[in-house]
């Protein structure tokens, strides 16, 4: 036996490029399965359809999953320097009455009433489809923290756009405000978060520059409904 007889090395793989490649394949997956559970859920009664409580609490997970395989895709392209950050004015009143339109069915589905509102004729520069990703990370909060409310609102405060997230739950644990406020310290298996949607984020507040300011994110208990609170500012 020829002792020197090696096994065919690998080739070399760009790890990084790899897991996003996979991720991308994960998320088209999801997607679909995310499309057939809202079809069914849609066409159902969730007074006499006995599974309804389960079918909205798995497409509120497949949801989330998919939310945070996207967080990792954009924050791949954004490493890369090849995200197509694209700040824009938007219309405040638009993106508050889009964004409740399109969490409606699943605040629905998990019993939460949305308030809204937005202060007229408010526009701001901003990279839209980003920060539809942190309102949406911070929505899923929201869901699981709350009793049975969630409140959105915009306005201008001290020359920054506020976008405040808000519910009437027991309010925040003591370590989401610290990692918040640390930033992301890595996996917490205890609470079982990874850090990964406050440091998306965080990220996507900071690409929002102007002159010496940028974005940032906060976690408070209290606000308008007694609980939670998420803020995104934005300069």
């Amino acid at each position: 036996m020829d002792n020197k007889t090696q096994p065919p090395a690998f080739p070399s793989v760009d790890m990084a490029t790899f897991l996003a490649s996979s991720a991308h394949d994960m998320k088209n997956s999801i997607s679909l399965l995310i499309r057939g559970l809202d079809g069914i859920l849609g066409s159902v009664d969730a007074k006499t359809f006995a599974a309804y409580d389960d079918l909205a609490q798995m497409t509120y997970e497949a949801k989330r999953v998919n939310g945070n395989l996207i967080q990792l895709l954009t924050l791949y392209k954004i490493g890369q320097d090849i995200y197509p950050f694209d700040p824009q004015p938007v219309a405040l009143g638009d993106f508050v009455e889009l964004i409740a339109a399109h969490s409606a069915e699943l605040l629905k589905s998990q019993g939460v009433a949305l308030e809204h509102a937005s202060e007229p004729d408010l526009y701001w520069d901003f990279d839209e489809d980003l920060v539809a990703g942190i309102i949406g990370n911070a929505f899923n909060n929201a869901i699981h923290y709350t009793r049975d409310r969630v409140r959105l609102s915009a306005a201008c405060v001290d020359g920054s756009l506020e976008l405040r997230i808000e519910d009437n739950g027991t309010g925040y644990p003591q370590h989401m405000l610290e990692e918040c406020a640390g930033g992301m310290r890595g996996v917490d298996f205890a609470a079982g978060s990874t850090g990964l949607g406050l440091y998306f984020s965080a990220v996507v507040a900071r690409m929002h520059r102007q002159r010496e300011r940028c974005g940032e994110i906060r976690l408070e208990n209290g606000g308008a409904l007694g609980g939670g609170c998420f803020i995104l500012r934005l300069p």
